[in-house]
């Protein structure tokens, strides 16, 4: 998950408040759409009652006040292992995250080193290891796993495989210590076979934990029967299960026995979560600390409390992704800067990808990505479709980008034929970004753009008859996606033939994302959006057209003002400041979208859209083309003379065709 993300749902989960509104009926119900926050796993914490505690110069609701009572909070780390050059970097993210908490200490539970070699490739692996954790602020305790103790190289293998070695460098195998009047009692599962001292995880004889390790920890402990809390550590295997040996029952049983109640077991080297019940006890499991993302790995921290009377259910254990906690300190004026720069970043190509009129195409294209700031970046290019039937290849690319560079990325998009229809959708490219700092990564929203694409249709006769958009007021339209249409900053002019045959309280026309057309209870409205403001030009509420009449509308934008006209008269005008949106949202031509995202659909129909990048029409009245043409100013006109494969051919030459969407349809004007 990206920064932003977490960043913003940390602030949700810490700062949460269920506001609670009382009434003469009764007690208001908070409007929460999940139940997440009533599955609770603890008790209620104890409070004080005590009012003269609280010091004010008001009245007000009770308040309670939480005990003095002692609590400690420490962190765990799974294990790094993924080779050291991917494991030791989320290692070090996760000790940077470790001393932003300040816990009282650390566990590492098993795998600190990739290990499975040789002792000269080991040793290199445990000094990378240290150098990494001597930056922690709080004292470190390390739990003995797998990688750390199993030798492969040439020769003889030693006794004991890499025992020795990690007892060297790292300490006890198994050893119990106290901290606060809790005892931590960290176990070894890798003695290996009794018989043969065979180490393995792949066979259950192998599995087996002698009873030395539990009676360590019970002569520590046992002049400290009143001790508030005891809890067991160790590395896996031994309580994997499922055909690797589990040897927890008779750990759990012995546990019990010498302690009675006893804190949920931290195990590590985990590829999943879960967490069985086990009488006084449970297993808990902690997930990579040191998994790179590219190994499809979590990584994760797990910082649990101990509470001040803590017991087998009591366990607080919330696991945090590494990387992922903020020091707010490092987000500096340079640094948001930088970071709002990136946020309007997109990814970019000049190159369209051309479809056959039989929805074949095999193309290659290229995305390029600017990094318009000092500091590098990392970026990810993906790209997808939720047209199944296009095959991208690579699916993505990813890597860096120096301050001030550019990076520029080659896609192939092959698409087979007999697949234009109504489920034919487009290519989307989405960029992700890291800023990289000298002390931290943060991730930029991602952002996602369409790869511009073109349709081979062929120009169609124009039929004997006059054919329409045909609507029925419920739904369906024809839609073109907005950037496909080149209109630029400053004057534009749409305008379209239509004939509704009844009129609802909302009747769209015509839709875009800066401009529109549409009925309010047969009052037409002309619109354009500029700078988060709306200005309409429309007819006083009294005055309403006809249904069952057609009507050309045309709505002109000269950089000063919005005019409207009605069959060729100026019904209106209204000056407009500021800049006009001509991005975002599809285009639609016989229904119109509310901010709100309704889609209000005409009854009747609506022919020869034009669109213009230039202000048409001046003065107070002109004569209407009935079948316009096409001219240096025209960017999109649809006659409507066809449906080509679910398409309508724009014939202003710049290919963009629209979409018909059932049960929008062509037909003829005189039915």
């Amino acid at each position: 998950m990206r920064y932003a993300q977490v960043f913003s749902r940390m602030w949700q989960i810490l700062f949460v408040a269920l506001v609670f509104a009382d009434s003469v009926t009764g007690q208001a119900t908070a409007p929460v759409t999940h139940d997440r926050h009533t599955h609770h796993h603890n008790d209620k914490h104890p409070v004080i009652h005590d009012q003269t505690l609280i010091h004010t110069s008001r009245k007000g609701a009770e308040l309670d006040l939480p005990t003095d009572e002692e609590m400690f909070t420490f962190i765990v780390f799974g294990d790094r292992t993924g080779g050291p050059n991917e494991g030791i970097d989320v290692l070090a993210d996760a000790v940077a995250d470790a001393n932003l908490y300040e816990p009282d200490l650390v566990m590492t539970v098993g795998d600190l080193v990739n290990g499975y070699n040789d002792t000269p490739e080991w040793t290199e692996q445990m000094q990378q290891f240290k150098q990494v954790m001597d930056e922690l602020r709080c004292p470190w305790l390390p739990v003995a796993g797998n990688h750390d103790i199993y030798w492969r190289g040439e020769g003889r293998k030693p006794k004991g495989e890499n025992e020795s070695n990690y007892e060297m460098h790292f300490g006890p195998l198994w050893y119990a210590f106290e901290h606060k009047n809790c005892w931590f009692i960290v176990l070894y599962s890798d003695e290996g076979d009794p018989k043969t001292g065979k180490k393995t995880f792949t066979k259950p004889e192998s599995q087996q934990m002698s009873p030395e390790p539990l009676q360590i920890g019970s002569r520590a402990s046992s002049p400290k029967r009143d001790a508030k809390a005891r809890v067991p550590i160790s590395a896996p295997p031994a309580m994997a299960g499922r055909g690797h040996g589990d040897d927890w029952d008779k750990v759990h049983r012995e546990l019990v026995s010498r302690w009675g109640t006893v804190l949920p077991c931290l195990p590590g080297t985990s590829t999943t979560w879960f967490t069985p019940n086990r009488t006084a006890s449970k297993v808990i499991k902690s997930r990579h600390s040191g998994r790179a993302p590219e190994r499809g790995r979590a990584r994760n921290r797990l910082p649990p409390s101990v509470p001040p009377s803590p017991s087998a259910e009591s366990d607080r254990q919330p696991s945090i992704p590494v990387s992922e906690t903020m020091d707010v300190r490092q987000i500096t004026r340079e640094v948001s800067q930088m970071a709002g720069a990136l946020s309007h970043v997109m990814p970019g190509t000049d190159q369209v990808i051309e479809v056959g009129d039989d929805g074949s195409a095999d193309a290659e294209f290229t995305i390029s990505v600017t990094n318009p700031v000092q500091s590098e970046i990392q970026v990810e290019v993906e790209t997808a479709s939720a047209d199944s039937r296009w095959a991208i290849t690579p699916d993505h690319y990813h890597g860096n980008i120096p301050g001030g560079g550019r990076m520029s990325y080659t896609f192939r998009a092959v698409r087979p034929s007999g697949s234009l229809d109504e489920y034919a959708r487009p290519l989307e490219v989405t960029l992700g970004i890291d800023l990289l700092t000298n002390t931290a990564r943060y991730a930029i929203p991602s952002k996602s753009a369409i790869v511009p694409g073109s349709v081979a249709l062929p120009m169609p006769e124009q039929p004997a008859d006059e054919m329409v958009l045909k609507l029925n007021g419920n739904r369906g339209a024809a839609t073109i996606d907005a950037w496909r249409v080149p209109l630029q900053d400053g004057s534009f002019t749409f305008e379209c033939f239509v004939r509704p045959r009844a009129f609802d309280d909302r009747t769209g026309v015509m839709g875009a994302p800066g401009f529109g057309l549409w009925f309010d209870h047969g009052r037409p409205v002309c619109f354009v959006y500029a700078d988060g403001k709306w200005f309409d030009a429309t007819l006083p509420e009294d005055k309403t057209l006809e249904p069952g009449k057609v009507y050309h509308l045309a709505g002109v934008y000269d950089g000063r003002e919005l005019r409207f006209y009605i069959d060729g008269k100026l019904a209106q005008a209204t000056p407009v400041t500021g800049k006009i949106k001509l991005a975002g949202d599809p285009m639609t031509f016989g229904a119109e979208t509310t901010p709100g995202g309704e889609v209000h659909t005409i009854q009747g129909w609506v022919d020869d859209v034009r669109i213009s990048n230039t202000a048409r029409y001046t003065g107070e009245s002109f004569t209407p083309e009935r079948r316009p043409a096409t001219d240096e100013h025209t960017v999109l006109l649809l006659h409507m003379d066809a449906d080509q494969h679910g398409y309508l051919y724009d014939a202003s030459g710049h290919k963009a065709h629209a979409k018909i969407v059932s049960p929008a349809k062509i037909g003829p004007i005189k039915q």
